[in-house]
C-alpha cells in the first residue's frame, strides 16, 4: 500500500521539470549558461543549481523576475515547468454574489457599505 502512494507522488513529480523552464529562458535571452542566467535574474548561482536538482522550488518572486527579464507571461512560465494545477491556472476570480451580504454601516457619521 505504501508503494502505491510513493508511486503516485513520483508520477505527479514527473510532470514537474524546472530544467525545461530554465533552459527556455536561457535560450530566449541568448545566454551561455546557468551562471549568466543567475546574473540576469540577480540571484546567486547556487539558487539555479538547487532549482535544477529539485532541492529548491521556483518561487513566486523568481517567477516574477523571470517574467520581467524575458517578457514571457507567468502563466506560460508555469506551463514550461510543468505546473498544471488548475487552482493557479485560472486567472478569473470566482466571486459568489449569492453568498455576499452587504449591510450599511456608519463610521464617523459616513455610511460605509461592508460585506458580512
Amino acid at each position: 500500500m505504501t508503494n502505491s502512494i510513493h508511486l503516485d507522488v513520483k508520477s505527479k513529480e514527473l510532470n514537474y521539470d524546472p530544467n525545461h523552464l530554465l533552459n527556455t529562458i536561457i535560450k530566449n535571452l541568448h545566454l551561455k549558461n546557468d551562471a549568466a542566467l543567475s546574473r540576469a535574474l540577480e540571484v546567486a548561482p547556487p539558487v539555479i543549481s538547487k532549482i535544477r536538482h529539485r532541492h529548491l522550488a521556483v518561487g513566486a518572486t523568481l517567477l516574477i523576475r523571470m517574467n520581467e527579464i524575458s517578457g514571457i507571461e507567468i502563466k506560460e512560465l508555469r506551463k514550461l515547468m510543468g505546473d498544471k494545477r488548475k487552482k493557479f491556472l485560472n486567472h478569473e476570480l470566482s466571486f459568489d454574489k449569492d453568498n455576499e451580504q452587504t449591510t450599511n454601516d456608519h463610521r464617523n457619521g459616513v455610511p460605509v457599505q461592508s460585506s458580512v
